[in-house]
């Protein structure tokens, strides 16, 4: 039977099984308790298992990463929940200089088996302090494991295999997948991290992607598809360690590549992906990869300027076509334009507080 569930679900449904299974693991974080449960991936969780397993935390994030870190060192397993990536950037020295570090310094004989959340994204006017999304810094750190699933099933499936991970692992989630379904099994299961997927398979173009950045690049292939542009979509799901070989074997095949990335440009996840295809498939290349994120700005607060400084499936699916020596036509941008609502909100369901 093809079980639906949300984002959102899936992520608590994960919490409650390595919980459940698991006493050494428990979940802090601003919020977590709060009625509305981070999006409702811990509601219910203080009342099954008590407040001396899934806890309120002060504003003192830098302290309290340390806790976790601590209990992490002597054998818990923490899952550390961050409701904004923005909030995390006060505990960097705990993640980068300590949690990171441990394993690589005490030659192997220490471990931080912590699960850091993270969630990123836009809406309702939130601007530059707290909507930025910064996983090209994590993933720049040896020692840090970075995960961002785009779907329900690799939500619940990543997380799993995150908690059980011995290594502090940086789990990434965009506010506008969290109201997202899909099918999910039931059970434990976990998904690798470190391997990519292929969302939808094409011969002609490699739209990469990662978290959100998937479901804008699968629109785009949907409307390349039936303008006879066969697109292939690669999720990536794991920042670090990231699946070289499987974009690898798609632009080899394709000779195209377009990377949908959440954060900025500059400096971006996506200069790692275009470097390492230019250093390995160079000769497969039909014409210079594109990559695709946020404009070289803060991040607005008004949706007027939110237009200007995110990309959206139209400008993807535009340079496929130029890529592929085709002038789009106004009646296929127009396939876009179709049920969109303003640029700082996916849909009606996209709801606070968080």
């Amino acid at each position: 039977m093809d079980r639906q569930l949300t984002f959102a679900e899936s992520i608590r449904e994960a919490i409650d099984l390595c919980m459940e299974h698991d006493p050494s693991v428990y979940i802090m974080g601003l919020g977590v308790p709060d009625p509305k449960g981070i999006f409702g991936t811990t509601s219910g969780l203080q009342a099954k298992y008590g407040p001396q397993r899934v806890m309120d935390m002060p504003t003192s994030e830098n302290g309290m990463t340390g806790v976790a870190i601590g209990s992490a060192l002597v054998g818990m397993r923490p899952i550390l929940v961050h409701q904004r990536l923005d909030f995390a950037l006060l505990s960097i020295e705990q993640i980068v200089n300590q949690a990171a570090k441990w394993h690589y310094m005490y030659g192997g004989r220490a471990s931080v088996p912590i699960v850091i959340r993270l969630l990123i994204g836009r809406g309702w006017g939130q601007g530059s302090q707290h909507s930025q999304s910064l996983q090209a810094w994590f993933a720049h750190i040896p020692g840090l494991k970075v995960v961002m699933p785009a779907t329900p099933s690799d939500a619940k499936g990543l997380m799993l295999a995150s908690v059980r991970d011995n290594n502090p692992v940086i789990f990434i989630e965009h506010r506008w997948l969290h109201h997202t379904f899909g099918s999910v099994a039931e059970g434990v299961f976990t998904v690798p991290l470190g391997k990519a997927r292929i969302a939808r398979k094409g011969e002609d173009v490699t739209l990469a992607a990662i978290s959100h950045g998937v479901v804008d690049a699968l629109r785009c292939a949907e409307v390349l598809a039936d303008c006879g542009i066969q697109a292939e979509v690669v999720d990536i799901r794991t920042l670090r360690p990231w699946d070289r070989e499987t974009v690898i074997e798609s632009v080899s095949k394709t000779g195209r590549l377009i990377f949908v990335d959440t954060g900025w440009t500059v400096g971006g996840f996506g200069a790692e992906v275009l470097a390492v295809v230019s250093e390995k498939a160079w000769g497969k290349l039909k014409c210079p990869p594109m990559r695709f994120g946020m404009a070289d700005c803060p991040v607005p607060t008004t949706c007027g300027l939110s237009r200007f400084s995110y990309s959206l499936p139209s400008d993807i699916f535009t340079a496929a076509c130029h890529m592929m020596g085709i002038d789009p036509r106004p009646e296929w941008l127009a396939i876009f334009r179709e049920g969109e609502g303003p640029n700082d909100a996916p849909n009606r369901n996209f709801k606070g507080p968080f």
